[in-house]
């Protein structure tokens, strides 16, 4: 896992060679105004998500993610978002099977470590990082970005 702003782009560019591409994306879209729903930028291969769901969790109920394929680029254009981490190796109960077409497995495990993001910040995820994300307090609104850059 990586905890960065997006001043740091010179650096975070060189952790995958679509991360320039991703950025420039980023100057030239309105994300204030970009519509909800996936927005591919190079096909599957990077693209970007931006629906927030419907029911925000707390640290108690937010349920872990793991990727295979991917890496995960949060960002937070509005708002303050805090995400849960916890090491995949570290996670025991899983909640169904993987999912190979949404490259996504879930537990109700816990996580013990947590970062608060604001506009600006973000995280980088690996498929070795479970994470929690959508941890939002009451009346905050949320403006995010989770860019999808694949590995494999």
């Amino acid at each position: 896992m990586i905890l960065s702003n997006l001043n740091n782009r010179v650096e975070l560019e060189k952790l995958h060679p679509l991360m320039p591409r991703l950025f420039e994306w980023l100057e030239q879209t309105d994300v204030m105004t970009l519509p909800q729903g996936i927005h591919e930028i190079v096909g599957r291969d990077l693209f970007v998500n931006n629906a927030i769901p419907a029911t925000l969790f707390t640290a108690e109920n937010a349920p872990i993610e793991v990727h295979r394929n991917y890496m995960d680029v949060q960002i937070v254009f509005k708002g303050t978002e805090t995400m849960g981490w916890k090491p995949l190796e570290e996670i025991e109960v899983w909640r169904g099977e993987y999912d190979a077409a949404k490259d996504v497995r879930f537990s109700n495990e816990r996580c013990e470590h947590f970062i608060t993001l604001r506009a600006g910040e973000l995280t980088v995820f690996y498929p070795e990082d479970g994470h929690a994300p959508f941890i939002v307090e009451e009346g905050c609104e949320l403006v995010k970005v989770i860019a999808k850059l694949r590995l494999r």
